[in-house]
């Protein structure tokens, strides 16, 4: 696992090979942030990072200067990897959250600017993800969510979707929470 850019850039982390994820590849990664770059003020963000498994993305988002990163991995070996990378950093703007992430979802208070959301493919209820990110209110009004998938889903007629973008065999989907007239 690689950090592409800001504070932490180029900083590589073994990952166990014990671990059986699919990571946001770098290439992905780096056109994604380069995207989100022109559209989010990382300094002023509170993100959130759904299915964190390795907290690549978390990582990505506080090298960047996210001001308060919170991410979600039911796993505890996942979790316990990313507690490691976080105290290697010294890194105090990470919140880790051992649990399922529908569970969470359905109890969390909190609002985030940014929300990235990266379920194993296989998930059944992938699809019913960013409905029901959207329908709560843990997006804020003019946040941004992310959705990385396969390119089996198509989500271009859900409510607030902005666009996809595929690079090589990931697919993001974009949506913008704005309010509707």
């Amino acid at each position: 696992m690689r950090i592409i850019t800001g504070i932490y850039k180029n900083r590589r982390f073994e990952v166990p090979k014990s671990f059986k994820l699919r990571p946001t590849t770098d290439f992905a990664k780096e056109n994604l942030f380069n995207f989100l770059v022109n559209h989010i003020d990382f300094k002023n963000t509170l993100s959130l990072d759904l299915f964190a498994g390795t907290g690549s993305i978390s990582f990505e988002l506080l090298s960047r200067g996210c001001k308060a990163v919170m991410c979600v991995e039911k796993e505890m070996a996942y979790c316990s990897f990313i507690k490691k990378i976080q105290l290697k950093l010294k890194e105090n703007q990470l919140q880790i959250i051992q649990r399922d992430v529908f569970q969470f979802i359905n109890s969390c208070s909190n609002t985030f600017d940014f929300i990235f959301a990266d379920p194993p493919y296989t998930l059944k209820q992938l699809s019913s993800i960013p409905n029901l990110i959207l329908s709560s209110s843990l997006l804020r009004e003019n946040g941004i969510l992310v959705v990385e998938h396969s390119k089996k889903h198509d989500f271009s007629e859900s409510l607030y979707f902005k666009q996809q973008r595929i690079y090589g065999s990931v697919n993001f989907s974009i949506f913008r929470k704005l309010l509707l007239p």
